[in-house]
């Protein structure tokens, strides 16, 4: 089997909570595995994952794209130097675009993950 050429891990809380984790053990059985299969891909792909797949929305803030009948999720990522993918969350999208709250819900994660990293 293929080492994965990036390696992707969730967002934490300070208490040590997941929000994407949550988020997709909350997903009904179809999307959480087709949602799992495309954070496979990203794994496998990393920058190279374009659409339908995955798309760029915003400052370095990116989606993974599921859907399964009129059902679609999206879980939002950002990279990290050293071939690092940090999953934030995720939704259940309801409108045409990705909600702006949920793009800046993102940027905040990153924000508090890249300062932790620098304590560290």
């Amino acid at each position: 089997m293929q080492k994965p050429n990036f390696n992707v891990d969730f967002y934490d809380f300070a208490d040590g909570t997941k929000p994407a984790g949550d988020f997709l053990l909350g997903l009904p059985m179809k999307m959480r595995a087709k949602i799992t299969r495309t954070i496979s891909m990203l794994e496998s792909g990393g920058t190279a994952l374009r659409e339908p797949h995955s798309k760029h929305l915003d400052d370095g803030i990116f989606e993974l794209r599921a859907k399964v009948g009129s059902d679609i999720t999206r879980v939002l990522y950002f990279f990290v130097i050293g071939r690092r993918i940090i999953i934030t969350h995720g939704f259940v999208k309801k409108t045409d675009k990705t909600p702006p709250g949920e793009i800046k819900k993102a940027k905040q994660y990153r924000h508090e993950f890249l300062s932790r990293e620098e304590q560290k």
